[in-house]
C-alpha cells in the first residue's frame, strides 16, 4: 500500500515549519541576523515605550522585515555558494560581497526609517527633560 498523499492543509502546514526551522537555523548559525532580532527587539519596545501610531508602526514593521528578509537571503546565498564552490572563487566572492551589500543597503534604509520615526520623541524627551521623573 503507497503512504497517502499530504492534503493541502498539512502541506500549508509542513510550508510553515519549514520555513520556522529556516528562522531557527539563521538564528542558531549566523551572528549578524542574531544582531538584526535584537536591534529589532530594541526597536519594538521603544515604539511600545513612545507609543508610535499605527502608520509608525507600519514603517518599523516593514523596515524590520526588510532587513530579516535581506539577511536571510544572503545566508541562503551563502550556504549555496559554499555547496557549489568550496574553494575560494572570485565570482563566489563576488556573489557573496553583492549579497551582503543588499543587506547593509537594507540595515541603511531601516536606520533611516527608525530615525524618522523615532527623532520627533527623542526631541521631544530633550526638550522636556526637565519634566521627567525617574
Amino acid at each position: 500500500m503507497q503512504p497517502r498523499k499530504p492534503t493541502f492543509l498539512r502541506q500549508r502546514l509542513n510550508s510553515f515549519g519549514y520555513a520556522g526551522q529556516g528562522l531557527a537555523a539563521a538564528f542558531q548559525s549566523e551572528v549578524n541576523f542574531r544582531w538584526h532580532v535584537l536591534s529589532a527587539g530594541l526597536a519594538v519596545a521603544l515604539g511600545f515605550y513612545v507609543g508610535l501610531n499605527r502608520w509608525e508602526w507600519v514603517a518599523i514593521a516593514g523596515a524590520i522585515g526588510l532587513v530579516w528578509m535581506a539577511e536571510l537571503f544572503n545566508t541562503a546565498l551563502e550556504v549555496v555558494v559554499n555547496l557549489v564552490s568550496p574553494e575560494r572563487h572570485p565570482l563566489a566572492g563576488k556573489a557573496k560581497d553583492i549579497a551582503a551589500a543588499a543587506v547593509l543597503m537594507a540595515a541603511v534604509t531601516a536606520a533611516t526609517v527608525g530615525l524618522l520615526v523615532f527623532w520627533p520623541y527623542a526631541v521631544h524627551f530633550i526638550e522636556n527633560w526637565d519634566k521627567h521623573s525617574f
